[in-house]
């Protein structure tokens, strides 16, 4: 198995991509620290490894505290003696224009999908430093590379993990941690439900607009899935030369 006797951190693994970015792993043969706020649903996703045959632990972890994400590191020591690779995949979407935006939104947007990439990605380099190597992967979006209406904030808080993710892996290049970035397109996630509800036409159910969506944006005319974005994962963590990528799985959407 590629990922045999390997350790994966994976925030926001409790759901819909990072569900997917987990299972992969374990499929790969990663043992799974699964972290994310709502500890319950880590727990569920944890139980579902441990019946495949990979250990497995649940982790409550607000990204934007640097102590829990201290605490959830120093919980991974504890119980595999270390770990090699990051998955930062917590992520929120709010929709509103810049005009009716508010503070408090713009705020948080940025605190997880920015601050929490940057308090994992510091609290993880000196342990993956000392296993020789590793591999820091960051779920940013194809709203990273093209900005989207009602989405600014979030397009600049993926448009910043781009340029962090290649900025760390031209630190760490030397360090033999590779850094990479999955830039998703349509994937029927949460997130996707939001959006499919704010761009329903006039008597147009939510899965109707997730369907015309689809046809609309994508080359291929199919969403992609959580699983398209696992097997990316497994890619990034078992390619040593391949870093400071920014790489999307969007059935041609963009360029």
């Amino acid at each position: 198995m590629q990922l045999e006797n390997k350790v994966a951190i994976v925030t926001g693994g409790n759901r819909g991509i990072g569900v997917g970015i987990v299972c992969s792993l374990a499929d790969a043969g990663a043992d799974i620290v699964i972290a994310a706020r709502n500890a319950e649903q880590c727990e569920q996703v944890a139980a579902q490894v441990r019946a495949g045959g990979r250990k497995a632990i649940a982790v409550g972890t607000d990204v934007t505290q640097a102590d829990q994400v201290q605490a959830l590191v120093d919980r991974t020591v504890a119980e595999f003696g270390g770990f090699d690779i990051l998955v930062n995949n917590s992520g929120v979407l709010s929709i509103s224009n810049v005009e009716e935006l508010s503070e408090a939104d713009f705020d948080q947007v940025m605190a997880v999908n920015v601050k929490g990439v940057f308090l994992c990605s510091k609290a993880a380099i000196p342990r993956l430093k000392s296993r020789g190597a590793g591999s820091i992967i960051n779920v940013s979006s194809v709203a990273g590379k093209c900005g989207f209406p009602g989405t600014a904030h979030y397009c600049a808080s993926k448009y910043a993990v781009n340029g962090f993710t290649n900025a760390l892996a031209k630190e760490l290049a030397l360090d033999n941690i590779t850094v990479n970035a999955i830039c998703p397109g349509i994937v029927w996630t949460q997130m996707w439900e939001q959006l499919a509800d704010h761009h329903a036409g006039p008597g147009e159910s939510r899965e109707e607009s997730w369907l015309r969506a689809q046809k609309r944006m994508i080359p291929q005319g199919r969403s992609q899935t959580i699983e398209d974005m696992g097997a990316l994962a497994v890619y990034f963590a078992t390619q040593p030369n391949v870093t400071g990528q920014c790489w999307n799985v969007d059935g041609g959407l963009l360029p």
